[in-house]
């Protein structure tokens, strides 16, 4: 190791006792225009306290104390970190390059059961370009397209994984978050049916579970009939089956969504629609079924046959007609601080700010299970926030500060590092001795 990899070492040492020691800061936003994203509503002005790596209190009167650090806000707003939901951040590092891809990882043993979790990288390069973007949490899901794989191994992806973005080992939110499967052509592809095989299958895979949990010992000495799915897939259903785990399905055309929430509702299923780019055809009956929706506001598109209706007003008539929508970004993670510019542009075709804005906050949190630790400015939450230069949902809007858990992270990324490295190089050395 030669001296500029010991003084790089050196350097990031640093660089994580300086976060470390940073996290137990004591902070006051003062001047605040907060959208607490809570009960309290939006403050005008007021003042956010943050101690030992939550909130301690918020509002329009609030005692600081004479060891905090004081940062103005100067009056600009503050909301809570955004949520990039349905993101390969942290699983993936380059889309074209598949040995740096994480998040497709199921096999024709291993479907249900895998664990995006695990393939996770905290220290992921994208993970500063989406802090930047004012990105703090993410809910980061498996996909079904992998490397090797065969028509008919796998009908679900896996189980996805709530992280936040501080870049440290402890990053892991919630593990095993949701289940995530897709009754599309996706899954069609990957199946080798039909539309109608992919919901048979679901139906029969998870009647399998039941009928694994209540017969254990008869399985574990074999006395059993075949099982379709491994044991490890069936010990995963479970907690689907009972509704303690979500089933996040990605869905499109008016017909399969229809079916899946019959088949929802029949089972007694916890389940989230992903996509959903016809929803607006039946937002009536969706609304009505109490069950989430995760959309994609730029999904304008027909990519198959199954989106042909797919509109720019998705989003706002979901939301209008009283469903429960959180709003997502590209699944690539290059591109997960992008969600708020979908936000944005859903409010530009219908949907209220409000209610756009805490589709990437305070909704998600509660449709993923973290709102107990971020999604909204209370007490007691983890201080996950953002000062904004104007409008989050403005495309020309930057985040000022952005804090994750309590710690204020540098808004800087491995491609700004090496843009103003080389801005800076001495003209007078021969480019092959510059550094």
């Amino acid at each position: 190791m030669n001296a500029r990899h010991l003084l790089m070492a050196a350097a990031s040492s640093l660089a994580l006792l300086v976060a470390g020691a940073a996290g137990a800061e004591t902070v006051a936003i003062t001047n605040a225009r907060i959208e607490t994203m809570g009960p309290a509503g939006e403050i005008a002005s007021g003042t956010i306290l943050i101690r030992d790596g939550r909130i301690q209190a918020v509002g329009a009167s609030v005692a600081i104390p004479a060891d905090a650090r004081r940062l103005d806000a100067k009056g600009h707003i503050v909301t809570p970190g955004l949520v990039a939901s349905d993101t390969s951040l942290g699983a993936g590092e380059v889309e074209g390059e598949a040995s740096s891809n994480d998040f497709a990882g199921a096999t024709a043993d291993l479907s249900a059961a895998f664990d995006v979790s695990l393939g996770i990288n905290p220290a992921s390069m994208l993970v500063p370009v989406a802090r930047v973007g004012g990105v703090t949490r993410a809910l980061v899901t498996p996909e079904l397209s992998g490397r090797g794989e065969k028509k008919g191994e796998k009908l679900f992806a896996g189980q996805a994984a709530v992280v936040d973005m501080s870049g440290g080992t402890d990053s892991i939110t919630k593990r095993r978050a949701v289940l995530v499967m897709d009754v599309g052509e996706d899954a069609m592809e990957h199946l080798g049916g039909s539309h109608a095989t992919v919901l048979q299958l679901l139906d029969s895979s998870l009647e399998e579970a039941a009928s694994y949990a209540a017969n254990k010992a008869g399985y574990e000495h074999g006395n059993h009939r075949p099982y379709r799915q491994s044991k490890e897939d069936l010990e995963a259903l479970y907690p689907v089956i009972q509704g303690k785990m979500p089933l996040l399905v990605g869905v499109h055309r008016v017909a399969d969504i229809r079916r899946t929430l019959e088949l929802g509702k029949r089972l007694k299923l916890k389940l989230i629609l992903d996509g959903v780019e016809e929803g607006w055809m039946m937002a009536g009956e969706i609304a009505a079924s109490g069950v989430p929706v995760v959309v994609d506001p730029l999904a304008n598109l027909p990519r198959g046959f199954e989106s042909l209706n797919s509109r720019l007003e998705n989003a706002a008539i979901l939301q209008a007609a009283g469903a429960t929508v959180v709003i997502k970004g590209p699944y690539v993670g290059h591109y997960a601080r992008q969600v708020r510019y979908n936000a944005g542009n859903a409010v530009a075709h219908g949907m209220p700010w409000p209610a756009a804005l805490a589709a990437i906050t305070s909704t998600p949190a509660k449709v993923f299970g973290f709102n107990d630790r971020a999604g909204s400015i209370e007490p007691g939450r983890d201080a996950d926030l953002v000062v904004w230069s104007g409008d989050p949902l403005e495309i020309l809007s930057v985040a000022e500060h952005v804090f994750v858990r309590g710690t204020e992270a540098p808004l800087t990324s491995r491609a700004q590092d090496l843009a103003r490295r080389y801005q800076t190089l001495d003209p007078s050395v021969p480019p092959a001795y510059r550094n």
